[in-house]
């Protein structure tokens, strides 16, 4: 069980070398405010002075402390790697100098300051970088401890204004790795219901199953108080328990007091004032627990890391595979690149591709969508009679029947009105198109994702402009093809279309309606039929003064400032003047100063349709309403099969000759297969952890069956 602790420090070495805390590892983490004497401590297990001291803040770095039980006539263990054997009977390591060997512990402690200033600067900053020292002794158990600056609250020097946040973030760092055993320090001249680092092992380990509470200066509590309660639990429980231990004072630090003569006087001391559970306290005491709760804890820990490396071991292998094997015929990876670039160009269109997205639409998914819910809906959002009033539409017949007034709807107008609402559909059609051009070129950045893309950023360069190109020179026939069949719809109004249901309601228009009137005229009575078929005597008949009276009446002016000759009739009822008497006196009318032409009528007359002008304008909407639907249904089913066959189609079926066409030539191979400089980094940093995670699987594969369980 011993060999369980070394095993554990060999692990800190594999994963120390390559930079990594994926791994987390047993270890003890020692917490507590500053001047809480967790440095003393650390110096009382090693039974060595080798830490820096001083005022403030002085541990600054966080510093892995790995303690190696070593026989003196282990010569085996003395043997360097490069040959050389170590004579001195303790001696210390830092990862950071390499094989340089240390057996004046004053100097380890220089190198602890230098290597902190360092990084941290020298004046009281902190930095996250630890600092791993190993030290070989035949007075030491087997442990594995970590060292934290400690707990403050007020910046000083350099330390930046939330430096306690920034204390408490490192701290959790290492507190939260559930495989590490919390050493909760904290001084017996202070309440330990204040305990700052209680406070903060419970935040991490609130059932207490990992944490170990340790109470420092008990030789400097006030006289006739003591720690037994404390120290018994009773005011705090911790479950792996609470051990008090006597430190150098500042007085024995300066006058360089030995720590074994300090370690005499602390057991003199808990004999005297504790003696009922002297044997349960001290420094020895602390140091042998330690041991023990390490090795049970890594026997706990053991079968789960060991699971882990397995995982993390298959997971770096595909990782390594994914940047690639070296590179031996460049002409063939070229092909095989721009090959799997177009297949999966083209899978992501059809839906067939392996890494399908869950979080969006993407490729053919998202060009189905434009096809049927955004370009639909538009369409169907249209109104066939948007932007026409009945004024439009009246002033349209009017226009189309000349000079003549119309008997029939003239279906001129009808083709004109209808012809201008049809030709709302094209710039929503070309909408379309330019909607699915967005989403083929968003699909090259999607397929560019892949790991070879990442390894060769000059060819995934030139292949997204190949495919940029390509998608440009398509979007013209494509734009042109859309604007055609727009055209075609306008070229020729079929109105013997099948499902132009409204095509007989023309038919009867022109034919129906002119017979209606002649029927009710046939039913007028005869005295009624002659009263208005003769609304002024003969002109022959009427003598001058008569004459003229009349065509003053006719032609003067009226309170609306029209020609009462142009209202529909005169003052008696009768009917207007007809157009060649107009004609046969315009020269007297002249002479008198009257204005003999109308005004033109104003758009959008405030008076009212009359019943014919009303039904008129209904047949046309309807006519209109019809006609336009068809042709809307037409060109919702003919634009997405135009830019399918056009745009969509075309680019899948040329887009890896285009690609080969384009970039298969061998003065660039050497250029595009050029593999970037994170790839080539990442690729290395992979290498070397799979390396320490193959050297951590065999190195526990050495603990023996029965050394576990």
């Amino acid at each position: 069980m011993e060999a369980l602790i070394p095993i554990i420090n060999k692990l800190h070495d594999v994963f120390n070398s390559v930079g990594t805390e994926s791994i987390q590892l047993p270890q003890i983490v020692v917490v507590g405010t500053q001047s809480s004497g967790k440095s003393s401590v650390l110096e009382g297990i090693v039974g060595r002075d080798f830490l820096p001291r001083g005022t403030g803040i002085v541990t600054r770095r966080p510093l892995v402390l790995q303690l190696v039980h070593v026989q003196k006539d282990d010569v085996e263990s003395r043997i360097q790697a490069d040959g050389t054997k170590v004579e001195a009977e303790e001696w210390g390591k830092f990862l950071h100098t390499k094989n340089k060997i240390y057996t004046d512990f004053d100097a380890i402690r220089q190198e602890i300051a230098d290597e902190t200033d360092r990084l941290s600067g020298t004046n009281k900053g902190i930095c996250n970088d630890h600092i791993s020292l190993k030290i070989y002794s035949p007075h030491v158990l087997n442990l594995t401890l970590v060292d934290l600056p400690g707990i403050t609250r007020v910046p000083i020097g350099d330390q930046p204004h939330n430096i306690e946040k920034q204390i408490r973030e490192m701290i959790f760092s290492y507190i939260g790795n559930p495989n590490s055993i919390i050493l909760a320090v904290t001084t017996a001249n202070t309440d330990i219901a204040t305990s700052e680092a209680i406070k903060i092992a419970r935040e991490c380990d609130p059932e207490g199953r990992r944490t170990l509470a340790v109470i420092t200066k008990l030789d400097l509590m006030d006289a006739g108080t003591d720690a037994m309660d404390e120290l018994c639990g009773r005011i705090i429980p911790v479950k792996l328990g609470i051990i008090g231990v006597v430190n150098r004072s500042q007085a024995d630090i300066r006058d360089n007091k030995d720590i074994n003569d300090q370690l005499k006087d602390e057991q003199s001391f808990l004999q005297k004032k504790y003696p009922a559970i002297a044997s349960r306290n001290g420094t020895k005491f602390l140091t042998r627990t330690l041991n023990r709760l390490l090795i049970h804890h890594i026997k706990d820990c053991l079968p789960e890391l060991k699971t882990r490396i397995n995982i993390m071991t298959s997971q770096y292998q595909n990782l390594l595979s994914s940047f690639g094997e070296a590179i031996e015929d460049k002409n063939q990876l070229l092909l095989q690149v721009i090959t799997r670039f177009a297949t999966a160009y083209c899978n992501t269109i059809e839906g067939t591709a392996k890494n399908i997205e869950t979080s969006e639409l993407c490729g053919g998914a998202r060009i189905c969508y434009i096809f049927h819910e955004t370009f639909g809906r538009v369409l169907d959002s249209i109104d066939p009679l948007g932007g026409l009033t009945q004024w439009d539409i009246l002033t349209a017949i009017r226009n189309a029947t000349g000079p003549r007034p119309a008997l029939f709807v003239p279906e001129v107008s009808f083709e004109l009105l209808v012809k201008r609402q049809i030709k709302r559909l094209e710039e929503p059609a070309l909408r379309c198109v330019e909607l699915v051009h967005e989403e083929m070129q968003r699909i090259i950045q999607h397929c560019g994702t892949q790991q070879e893309m990442l390894r060769f950023p000059q060819l995934h360069e030139r292949i997204v402009d190949v495919v940029t190109a390509l998608l440009r020179r398509r979007l013209p026939p494509t734009n042109e093809m859309v604007s055609n069949l727009l055209a075609i719809e306008l070229a020729y109004v079929n109105t013997k279309h099948p499902d132009f249901s409204e095509a007989s309601l023309i038919h009867r228009t022109m034919t129906e309606a002119p017979l209606e009137s002649i029927a009710a005229l046939q039913v007028t009575k005869p005295k009624e039929l002659e009263s208005q078929s003769k609304p002024y005597p003969a002109a022959s008949s009427l003598s001058g003064a008569e004459q003229a009276g009349t065509w003053n009446r006719l032609f003067s002016r009226t309170q609306s400032g029209k020609p009462e000759a142009m209202m529909n009739g005169g003052e008696d009822g009768s009917a207007p003047l007809s157009p060649h008497m107009l004609k046969k006196n315009t020269a007297g009318s002249s002479a008198a100063g009257v204005n003999l032409l109308p005004d033109i009528p104003p758009q959008g007359a405030s008076r009212k349709l009359t019943a014919r002008e009303q039904r008129d304008c209904e047949v046309i909407e309807k006519l209109i309403r019809s006609y336009f639907l068809i042709i809307r249904k037409s060109i919702q089913d003919a634009i997405p099969k135009a830019v399918m066959h056009f745009l969509v189609n075309h680019v899948q079926d040329h887009i890896q000759s285009e690609l080969v066409s384009q970039l298969y030539k061998k003065e660039e191979i050497e250029r595009l297969l050029q593999e970037s400089e994170a790839i080539t980094s990442r690729r290395q940093e992979v290498t070397e952890m799979l390396q320490a995670l193959q050297r951590a699987s065999q190195i526990i594969s050495e603990i023996r069956e029965f050394q576990i369980w």
